[in-house]
């Protein structure tokens, strides 16, 4: 469909002031014959015959603009050419790049550059798969669909910077790092992709008809019997085929790229368990690459060579890995064809198996052959264990055979579908391989006797009535393998099927197949997951083998680094040691990844939704506990070995922290359980035994005030919520995008400064009502702050005293709403917010500009907090009883690692004539409250008059601050205190004269007793709201705190939040 030519929408250029979303009006006019059309020029634009108006002026610098319309006599008429590749179907159109280096798109279904919606010039987008991408399309750059700010906001108010970006917006590294991956890949063009066939089936195939099928299976047979070898192959196939079903629910949730198990489940799971299965896994491919070439080297009669057995697996084994090594660097196509051809070997040679039991040849009789018999068949039906074995020992053997369904899943990477080809190809694998197993089981044991002695005279006459094996009713005595020493049948001979087949030799080049395939898959498998770990960053060192070379980033510093781990178990050539770790490597992805189904399932994501329905959680959890079973009746030894290594590669991933964010499911099942257990403890009311203090600390910026910050971090730290609240005030309409952005900002900065707390800003008309945003909005459910922490306001007297009538009802706001309330101050002040701005302390780069000695003490004391106390008290002047909350704080804080060193001094008020009772009546309570204390000071003198020349220094501190009313008319004043509330009243100062002079008192006994003192928790004074003045509340607190060690002015809300009671 074409958009009528006669549309010339006008957009003003980027110089002509207008925003680059103006968009003028659009005159619709009817459709002209194709001989009006004049084809677009060089530079896009499109015309009508007759009309030299410009379709529009350059993109003015923005992410997305409408520009203009293109005629379809350009293009083509008919939008409905669709280019397909991989995942990609979208519209044929071109790509234009803006001179700023963005991206246009001209769709044939709309003629617009960028997108024109329902026929509306508009820069709203339609839906479009290249806008959910992680990297650039196939077909061209990246789309990203317009921001809601370049849709939403006001026309030319938003600010660009010099690549046409909105302030403020940043892409992240990862997306950056992996739109120039893409970038790369896509330059590099015609890769090699594989279809469901050839890419994962004949893979599957020929990993798991491995050598077992040929040497073990009917040994296994005569030991275990049919029906048992059977429910041996049904055991293996049901952990097989669960474990498929998982991998196909994963592979079906989302794009799958390189890397196999890994990428299954790194991106399922998280990094951790992904990275420490990743690396087991690539090295048990590596060393498998051995395990099969060292098979291969023992078939082979090497006589020639060496005298020496030892050395001529060795040669053998070396010059075969090379050759395969060399197959592998050609590229995966040459890989490809070189396992259709062992294909094709290999069931030539199970074909001619199969063909040659319904051959019976006399002169095979002797060796236990006899064709299709139901006596041998019935014989052989029950289980004849020798020399130890058991069903678990058969079983461990037979079960590495069964370990090669992801090997077409781990090159993931080189499959042009991998979502359809995983399900299809690994599923149709197992069935087939399945089927082979069980028919080879019930033909061997049909056609074969447990024991021969291949000697013609061994015969038995039918008529002997004391016939009671299969042989002798075959005519055949074979009754003296009971002693030993029999070299032919099901028991003694590995080559049996050799016998069996119509022409032996293609047996061994069945069993060459099988092993040379094997050890082909493993070795392009190990590299390319190792290349996907290494991609990540996971373990930081390895990332020089994630480079990539050739058109399929072919990972050739993987396949030297492989070759170089089998060549050295080649030519170690202990195996029986390691094999049986390797098939517990394998057994541990299984298990991974059948978790990773039902953790996925569990955790009920909305982004969980895999297109593959043939899966149920409680299915895979149970084929995750058979494979961990599994691992232990293989061998278990290596079980526990294993469980070790994934324990210790998961401990150091975790312990690293990558950064990676790949929306695993372990982040959903956390969500789920933070969302329950929320809601959970909004149905119990709280107990005063599990009080824990909940702060909202008004830090500002989190960093602005770093002793504030570390002090309340030490006592809330794995035991109670801790809110860094900010409060910016504007005058103006409020940046939100900018709060956004700084609101995950610092929230990273906590993180990474491994301070557990939350960031919350607020805009607000000033600081008083964005307090009492947060203080009611702050929290969810029980997970809502119940104590205020602020610094002390050291420069109050400096400023206006609006200022300080807000933050004294702050503090009248928090009683109000029933929270506690702590003042911490620090004689040299709290903010350094004005020695360096609070963005540069992400970077904690200090300005450059010499800081003066009150400066530099200032910054001295802002880290205090922050590294450990040495020896010291902390001293508690409990005066007034809140409930506890003076007392828990200090508590808290001493049982940390950092003040561990500070002992609990108490400090309390009583009567001089009953000071040991006191002390003892105290003791008691704290003894009740299993609370640990260095000493008890009783203090009689607190209402002892304080000394004059304080006194005096108090009057000249609230002189400013008086109302003087006597001086003035009753009117005048009382209109001066409606205007400056703050004022004190001579009535008012009288009134409380007593509580004035005991302040001043306190802080003499203080200096007295706590000048040394890593820390004072004292009691704060209360003022009565409405009755006393801010100035006078203030002045109280001056006085109380100045200049002293830190101090923290502590009131609870006078609930108890210590008990004594169990």
């Amino acid at each position: 469909m074409s958009s009528p030519s006669g549309q010339k929408p006008a957009l003003k250029t980027a110089g002509s002031g207008q925003s680059r979303f103006q968009v003028t009006e659009v005159t619709e006019l009817g459709p002209v014959t194709s001989g009006e059309r004049t084809s677009g020029g060089t530079d896009g634009t499109t015309g009508t015959t007759g009309s030299k108006g410009s379709a529009g002026g350059e993109e003015s610098k923005g992410r997305f603009s409408v520009v203009k319309f293109l005629d379809s006599g350009g293009i083509g008429t008919d939008g409905s050419d669709v280019a397909q590749n991989g995942d990609t179907v979208r519209s044929t159109g071109s790509h234009r790049s803006s001179a700023s280096g963005h991206t246009n798109i001209s769709d044939t279904h709309s003629n617009t550059y960028y997108m024109r919606t329902f026929g509306h010039n508009t820069i709203d987008a339609v839906p479009n798969i290249d806008f959910y991408r992680q990297t650039e399309a196939p077909l061209g750059d990246k789309l990203i669909r317009p921001t809601l700010s370049e849709l939403h906001d006001e026309l030319d108010k938003e600010p660009l910077d010099e690549d046409g970006f909105p302030i403020g917006e940043e892409s992240t590294l990862a997306e950056e790092a992996a739109a120039k991956e893409g970038t790369k890949e896509q330059a590099k063009g015609g890769t090699i992709k594989f279809g469901w066939v050839k890419g994962v089936l004949i893979r599957c195939m020929l990993n798991i008809w491995g050598v077992m099928l040929f040497i073990r299976m009917s040994w296994i047979v005569g030991q275990a019997g049919i029906g048992l070898t059977c429910v041996i192959i049904l055991m293996a196939t049901v952990v097989t085929t669960i474990t498929g079903l998982s991998t196909s629910a994963i592979a079906t949730n989302g794009f799958v790229r390189g890397g196999g198990a890994y990428y299954l489940i790194s991106r399922s799971l998280g990094p951790e368990f992904g990275g420490s299965i990743g690396l087991i896994f690539a090295f048990a491919n590596a060393v498998a690459v051995a395990m099969y070439v060292v098979g291969f080297a023992e078939t082979v009669d090497v006589d020639a060579l060496m005298t020496d057995e030892l050395n001529d697996v060795r040669i053998v084994g070396t010059l075969t890995v090379i050759l395969l090594l060399g197959i592998s660097v050609a590229g995966m196509e040459w890989e490809a064809k070189a396992q259709i051809v062992l294909l094709v070997i290999l069931l030539a040679a199970i074909f001619n198996y199969f063909i040659g039991t319904v051959i019976t040849m006399e002169s095979k009789e002797p060796k236990g052959f006899f064709g299709y018999k139901a006596a041998i068949m019935m014989e052989n039906m029950g289980p004849d264990f020798r020399d130890g074995e058991t069903f678990f020992s058969m079983f461990a053997i037979f079960f590495p055979a069964a370990t090669g369904i992801l090997a077409g899943a781990n090159i993931s990477g080189d499959l042009t579908d991998p979502q359809s080809a995983i399900p299809k190809g690994t599923l149709l694998a197992i069935l087939i391989t399945g089927i082979t197993y069980v028919a080879v089981t019930v033909s061997t044991g049909s056609c074969i006797l447990r024991d021969a002695t291949g000697d013609h005279n061994d015969t038995s006459s039918v008529s002997d009535l004391n016939c009671t094996d299969a042989a002798c009713t075959l005519g055949y005595d074979f009754s003296i393998c009971k002693e030993g020493g029999c070299k032919f049948g099901l028991m003694n001979d590995f080559q049996v099927m050799s016998l069996v087949s119509g022409f032996g030799p293609l047996i061994t080049a069945g069993i060459f197949s099988a092993t040379l395939s094997s050890a082909l898959a493993s070795l392009v498998s190990a590299p390319k997951v190792f290349q996907a770990l290494c991609k990540d960053n996971i373990y930081p060192g390895l990332h020089v083998f994630a480079k990539g070379y050739g058109k399929n980033n072919e990972p050739l510093r993987g396949y030297v680094l492989t070759f170089c781990i089998g060549l050295a178990f080649i030519l170690i050539a202990e195996l029986n040691v390691i094999a049986p770790i390797i098939s517990n490597f394998f057994l541990a992805s299984y298990a991974l990844i059948n978790f990773s189904v039902f953790h996925a399932s569990l955790a009920n994501s909305p982004g969980w939704r895999p297109s593959f329905k043939y899966f149920n959680k409680w299915v895979s959890l149970a084929g995750a506990v058979l494979c961990c079973a599994v691992m232990f009746v293989v061998n278990w030894w290596a079980a526990l070995m294993t469980n070790i290594i994934v324990l210790a590669l998961y401990v150091y991933v975790s312990y690293k922290k990558p950064d990676v964010n790949w929306g695993s499911s372990t982040q959903a099942l956390i969500y789920n359980h933070a969302l329950t257990h929320c809601l959970l403890l909004t149905g119990v009311e709280d107990h005063v035994k599990n009080f824990r203090p909940q702060c909202l600390v008004m830090t500002g910026y989190p960093n602005a005030r770093p002793a504030l910050l570390h002090l309340v971090n030490a006592f809330t730290k794995n035991v109670g919520l801790m809110v860094c609240g900010h409060v910016r005030t504007v005058s103006r309409r409020p940046n939100f995008k900018e709060m956004s952005l700084d609101h995950a900002r610092y929230q990273r900065w906590l993180l990474k400064n491994r301070i557990k707390a939350f960031y919350t800003p607020v805009f607000a008309e000033d600081l008083r009502h964005g307090a009492q945003y947060l203080l009611q909005a702050t929290g969810l459910g029980r997970l809502k702050p119940n104590t205020l922490v602020m610094g002390f306001k050291n420069n109050w007297s400096d400023g206006e005293m609006k200022d300080v009538e807000m933050y004294i009802n702050i503090i009248h706001d928090a009683f109000d709403l029933q929270h506690g309330v702590v003042i911490i101050r620090l004689q040299e002040g709290l903010d350094i917010s004005h020695i360096q701005d609070p963005g540069t302390v992400l970077c904690h780069a200090v300005s450059a500009k010499p800081l003066s000695l009150t400066d530099q003490r200032l910054l001295e004391a802002s880290q205090q907090f922050k590294k450990k106390q040495c020896k010291g008290t902390v001293d508690v002047w409990w005066l007034f009883d809140d409930g506890g909350l003076a007392l828990l704080i200090p508590y808290l804080l001493t049982e940390k690692k950092k003040w561990k060193d500070c002992k609990i001094r108490l400090f309390i008020g009583g009567k001089i004539n009953r000071i040991d009772h006191d002390r003892r009546a105290m003791a008691a309570l704290l003894s009740k409250f299993r609370i640990d204390f260095s000493a008890i000071y009783v203090l009689g003198d607190i209402n002892t008059k304080p000394k004059k020349h304080n006194v005096l220094s108090f009057e000249e501190m609230i002189e400013p601050y008086k109302l003087k009313e006597d001086d003035m008319e009753q009117d005048a004043a009382e209109r001066l205190k409606a205007e400056e509330p703050w004022r004190i009243s001579d009535n008012e100062l009288e009134l409380y004269r007593a509580k004035t002079n005991r302040q001043i008192r306190l802080n003499e006994l203080l200096k007295e007793h706590s000048n040394s003192a890593k820390l004072i928790v004292m009691s704060m004074p209360l003022a009565r709201k409405g009755t006393v003045s801010s100035a006078l509340y203030m002045c109280w607190l001056e006085t109380l705190s100045k200049d002293l060690p830190p101090i923290l002015l502590v009131r609870g809300n006078h609930q108890s939040v210590l008990t004594f009671y169990s």
